[in-house]
């Protein structure tokens, strides 16, 4: 995408502004959340903090330059993991951020099985933190035992409920409550990361700024439906605010009317 581009969209919750075209592997009950190979897991920790988040630091600080407001608030859940929302809207950051945002904690990130498909990178996004959805009964199963494993271990899971990758969206897409019976289920406070974009001086590409908000938490006075929806809608309201700070539309988005 380049500075000016105009993207027509029929649906804000259906709509893929993305194809990348992979066949998905199936996630069913021989599909592998935590590993208990020494050899894996060595594997995974030399990857991940001693090539790849040193590469994403220096990237960042040096020529992203990507700004993070407020994250010291994740301190205040000390002991037990969390869930984090974020909204969708720029493949490379989405992917990587969560790691220098929540450092030293490892974030896990529940995606489409896309993610986790494509030959060599798969794997190492596999050990770097991906969740892949369930595609049969016993595999959600062993999805739902992962998640309260990574919590058990202090870790974040972070999700995004808008689904699809809107590059460079400015505002924030309606999302149902489906993603928050797991914070609900398992009594866990929630955060925010909402991505803005902002005009620089010397530069058409945008200025990314990640605003960390929370914690929430759920209302357990609700019944687990009526829980799940108070939830999703202070988690919308906060990203819906933190949105209206976006100044700045690289690419703009129109919606086609009925007629077109």
């Amino acid at each position: 995408m380049k500075y000016g581009d105009i993207i027509y969209y029929d649906d804000e919750l259906n709509d893929e502004i993305i194809d990348f075209k992979i066949k998905s592997i199936k996630i069913d009950e021989n599909y592998t959340y935590i590993h208990k190979n020494p050899f894996y897991k060595f594997w995974s920790f030399f990857t991940y903090r001693l090539i790849a988040t040193p590469a994403i630091w220096i990237y960042y600080r040096l020529f992203k330059k990507i700004k993070f407001e407020n994250k010291k608030i994740l301190k205040q859940v000390k002991n037990g993991g969390y869930f984090i929302y974020a909204n969708h809207t720029n493949q490379f950051s989405d992917g990587f951020s969560p790691t220098l945002i929540c450092f030293p904690k490892k974030p896990y990130i529940i995606v489409n099985p896309d993610n986790v498909s494509i030959k060599f990178w798969g794997k190492f996004t596999r050990m770097w933190g991906a969740l892949p959805l369930p595609d049969t009964i016993v595999a959600a199963k062993k999805f739902n035992q992962a998640i309260e494993h990574i919590l058990s271990k202090d870790n974040p899971i972070l999700i995004y409920p808008e689904a699809h990758l809107w590059p460079y969206y400015t505002k924030i897409r309606p999302f149902d409550n489906k993603s928050f019976r797991y914070p609900v289920n398992l009594n866990k406070p929630v955060f925010t990361f909402t991505t803005t974009y902002h005009k620089r001086k010397h530069s058409k590409k945008p200025k990314i700024v990640i605003y960390v908000d929370g914690p929430f938490y759920p209302d357990r006075s609700l019944d687990k439906k009526s829980a799940m929806q108070k939830l999703r809608d202070e988690v919308y309201q906060k990203m819906c605010e933190r949105a209206k700070l976006s100044d700045y539309e690289f690419v703009k988005y129109v919606k086609r009317s009925k007629d077109d």
